[in-house]
């Protein structure tokens, strides 16, 4: 049996069904899926690390008669090319929270009764009112320990009276141990990861509310899209739904339109079953 290793370093053996189901949660094509699993097989190899297996399905895809399905999976990745500073990333939580009726602030400084806080993103809807920790990595394999929602904990205590809060969130693109987890539901806080809670995750929100960030498309570079996000363009649905968005690029037209094309691809409806 062939092991896989994992971002965080731990093993597993490596699972057909697992890899069939990513693909397709991605959308990609039906006759396009076996031809990935098959490129997979003809190339593992023991202890292969996850990092390589994801290499593999890529390249396949980028080979492929649809080569913009490469784009289509790599909503993980991108979300973690939303740095290096994290700005882009809360800016990306805020958005995806307006998505859901909430209107949202990012990168407040507020004193508190005892020292100065910078929140993330607050959210507002209704009589709750959020202070949410958008906690970013740019690696897997990293993952918020209980530490972050001691921290959290403490920060929304200094903050609470005074400003209103009545609830803290910790929302992260990669993962929480199970201790933080344990913690956080314990003081009542949410937590929401790049796979949980089932149903909420971050990727099931950006999914079901076609929030795909910038950093999928392959036809812009990586300083392109820096430019994009410094100027609070985030997401794909915003160059289609705003083609001026991109004005700020000078893009040739042939370029803007396969830009615009690939976006199309991207927030395009299909199949997100597991």
């Amino acid at each position: 049996m062939v092991q896989v290793i994992k971002a965080d370093g731990s093993t597993e053996p490596f699972s057909e069904e697992k890899v069939l189901r990513s693909i397709k949660r991605a959308g990609i094509p039906q006759d396009l899926q076996n031809r990935v699993l098959q490129s997979i097989k003809d190339k593992l190899y023991d202890n292969i690390p996850t990092h390589d297996i994801y290499g593999f399905i890529t390249d396949t895809l980028a080979h492929s008669p649809e080569p913009y399905s490469k784009a289509r999976y790599s909503l993980k990745q991108a979300i973690m090319l939303l740095g290096p500073t994290g700005y882009p990333f809360e800016d990306f939580i805020a958005r995806i929270y307006q998505e859901y009726n909430y209107t949202t602030q990012t990168r407040q400084s507020l004193m508190g009764k005892c020292v100065m806080h910078e929140v993330d993103v607050e959210a507002q809807k209704d009589t709750s009112k959020i202070l949410i920790e958008a906690k970013f990595h740019n690696n897997a394999g990293t993952r918020s320990e209980i530490q972050v929602p001691l921290y959290i904990k403490s920060r929304y205590e200094d903050l609470k009276d005074k400003y209103n809060f009545n609830e803290a969130w910790l929302v992260t693109n990669t993962k929480a141990t199970t201790e933080a987890i344990t913690f956080a539901e314990c003081v009542g806080m949410k937590v929401v990861s790049w796979n949980y809670p089932e149903g909420n995750s971050l990727r099931d929100m950006v999914e079901e509310k076609n929030l795909h960030p910038i950093t999928m498309l392959s036809t812009l570079s990586l300083q392109q899209k820096a430019q994009l996000m410094a100027n609070h363009t985030i997401i794909c649905r915003d160059i289609l739904e705003r083609e001026e968005a991109l004005s700020v690029l000078s893009l040739p037209l042939d370029v803007k339109e396969e830009v615009l094309r690939e976006a199309s691809y991207i927030i395009s409806t299909h199949d997100h079953s597991d």
